[in-house]
């Protein structure tokens, strides 16, 4: 059996950008401004860096296709760029394997620098990037808004919630992350809403309003791994490290054959059991103390608190009503703002996750900054319900 990489990787650095409608900036800016930040922080030079992972999803509009987008931008001294894309995940992508090098020996210290310029393109939502060929021929066309509420209208049918509730649970879930995307100031959007204006917001694809929905953005994020030997002998203590990092892709088992209900996310619930067992947790409820999800839509997050196993199947609407994934809940979640309130410049939302709880862990987000967490997670979906990518990170204390 894999042994897992627990503990053998530490986060020696993470920087995040500015998220929003950079117009101020160009891929290379937003690049260089995570990248910066996640230096200064890690306390080593670029000579000192043995690899790089850069993550970008819509490369034709955006960075650019290969390595050399990254290297040059933040001229690397001649090291090895690996460019990677995993739809919405590409992000989580570029950080497995900055963390698989450092784990199997082959580097002693990487990077990961995600980016993602979409505002530029004049496009509304995400622009239309090619399928490939086979796609068309075995998948209708849908929006990513349509797909999603399909999901909410299976979850309620399943477990039979009224619609009433189900609307109710996933406005208080845009309530919550715009709650606490008002106090991050690296966030797209700053400012809180009600309940009132989440119901009553026009709507884009029903039950989902516009509140809803997460906007497009322009943003980028780093992360510089190392092991924990190696981040004690540069001075650093209080080790943040990667307990699992997991990732599963649809197979064709949801939208090919029939036993898929449509009500959850199936690929999520195989990497979350891997990466519990891989980081040791028997009572995630109990034991994760925070986390960020994917909340492309805010039912894929009601529904993803289920996936995850920290709600029971079919009560997530109920614990979510109840407050507890609310800042002072039981397991915050999108303490940040989420993508709710940062967008979603693909490929950097999932190193965007893992750095708020990075800060979290060493006691240094702030407004927004909880007691004591010990183990953070991430959940950084690709994809639409029926055919997608999911990657669950689990970061935490060294020795939790």
């Amino acid at each position: 059996m894999p042994q897992g990489i627990r503990d053998k990787v530490a986060i020696l650095g993470m920087g995040c950008s500015k998220f929003g409608e950079r117009w101020d900036a160009g891929p290379d800016d937003l690049m260089v401004e995570a990248y910066l930040e996640a230096m200064q922080d890690a306390g080593v030079e670029p000579s000192q860096l043995d690899a790089a992972w850069f993550s970008t999803h819509i490369d034709e509009i955006g960075s650019g296709k290969g390595g050399t987008p990254l290297s040059i931008a933040l001229r690397l001294p001649n090291i090895a760029v690996t460019r990677v894309e995993n739809f919405c995940a590409s992000g989580s992508e570029a950080f497995r394997g900055a963390v698989y090098a450092v784990a199997a020996g082959a580097a002693d210290i990487a990077l990961a620098v995600g980016v993602e310029k979409l505002k530029d393109t004049g496009y509304g939502g995400l622009p239309v990037a090619n399928p490939g060929t086979l796609s068309p021929q075995v998948m209708p066309n849908g929006s990513a808004p349509g797909n999603f509420a399909q999901l909410a209208s299976a979850y309620r049918a399943k477990h039979g919630v009224s619609k009433d509730d189900l609307k109710r649970a996933i406005a208080h879930v845009s309530v919550k992350s715009h709650a606490n995307g008002a106090k991050n100031p690296k966030a797209h959007l700053r400012k809180p809403i009600t309940e009132e204006q989440a119901l009553n917001a026009p709507m884009i694809a029903e039950p989902l309003g516009l509140f809803d929905c997460c906007g497009v953005s322009d943003g980028a994020a780093a992360a510089i791994v190392t092991t924990p030997e190696i981040a004690r002998a540069l001075g650093k203590h209080d080790l943040v490290t990667v307990k699992a990092l997991q990732l599963s892709v649809s197979n064709g088992y949801e939208s090919q054959y029939n036993g898929w209900d449509g009500s959850h996310f199936h690929t999520a619930r195989i990497a979350a059991g891997k990466a519990y067992k891989e980081a040791g947790i028997e009572r995630p409820r109990e034991q994760i103390s925070m986390m960020e999800v994917h909340d492309c839509f805010s039912v894929t997050e009601l529904v993803t608190m289920e996936d995850l196993f920290i709600s029971p199947e079919g009560q997530g609407w109920r614990d979510v009503l109840d407050g507890f994934y609310d800042a002072d809940g039981g397991v915050p979640c999108q303490i940040d703002g989420g993508l709710k309130c940062f967008g979603h410049p693909i490929g950097a939302s999932g190193l965007r996750m893992l750095y708020e709880m990075y800060l979290q862990l060493q006691g240094r987000a702030g407004e927004r900054q909880l007691a004591n967490p010990v183990f953070g997670m991430t959940h950084n979906l690709g994809g639409a319900p029926a055919s997608n990518v999911c990657s669950v990170a689990i970061i935490g204390q060294e020795g939790a």
